[in-house]
């Protein structure tokens, strides 16, 4: 039953419009990412800005961060930048919807697809987790997989940071790895300030997290309206 929930829409979408139309590719692009990542919503926005920005095209690194501060500004921030990334890969890509119908089944069925699998998992792993805590196998299996999430949100950290302090980042690959590589003339040194002030007040002056937050907005805007 809730494979039939999970895929019926994707379906529905693929005999109504074409196997690579955008709506199409999203139901199938976040029902991959549902099942394949684990650790939370910021290891989860990891595999997402790296292929619907870099790999599949459907936003800008800048609209990936915009996306991301917006959510950020309210509870669940997971489902707010996966439907902001729905909702614009729709727009961009609507033919033969118009591009306000298409960016709001854009961000349906990314909302869809990303949460029916879950419901899933939980049904069916539930009854087994009180069984399985007590395996030491799973537990050493779960602590590998707790240092490799670390790694995960470790990358999504950097690749944000490098494209707010900087307006143009390339890439080369070295040894089988992608690397960035930041145009040093693109520098946004207000940015860069205020990160580096955030994080003294953080860590230096226990600072809490929304008077931080709402500082450094305020820094922001001011900046914005007076330059």
């Amino acid at each position: 039953m809730h494979l039939v929930l999970w895929w019926g829409p994707v379906i529905a979408l693929t005999l109504l419009l074409r196997r690579g139309h955008v709506l199409v590719e999203e139901g199938i692009f976040f029902s991959k990412m549902a099942v394949v990542t684990f650790g939370g919503a910021y290891a989860a926005l990891a595999y997402v800005a790296q292929h619907a920005v870099e790999d599949l095209h459907w936003l800008r690194p800048g609209e990936m961060l915009d996306g991301l501060g917006l959510a950020e500004t309210t509870p669940g921030p997971l489902i707010m930048v996966l439907q902001f990334v729905g909702f614009l890969a729709g727009w961009r890509h609507a033919a033969p919807l118009s591009p306000l119908a298409a960016g709001i089944a854009g961000s349906v069925i990314t909302t869809w697809v990303t949460f029916v699998p879950c419901f899933l998992w939980i049904f069916l792993g539930a009854p087994y987790i009180e069984a399985l805590r007590g395996k030491a196998a799973l537990t050493a299996a779960l602590s590998g997989v707790t240092a490799a999430v670390v790694g995960v949100i470790l990358n999504l950290a950097v690749w944000f940071s490098i494209h707010t302090i900087f307006a143009r980042v390339g890439e080369t690959h070295a040894l089988g790895a992608r690397l960035l590589v930041p145009d040093w003339a693109t520098l946004d040194l207000v940015a860069l300030l205020l990160a580096v002030a955030a994080a003294v007040a953080l860590f230096r002056f226990k600072v809490g997290m929304i008077p931080t937050l709402l500082g450094s907005a305020a820094v922001g805007a001011t900046w914005a309206l007076v330059r």
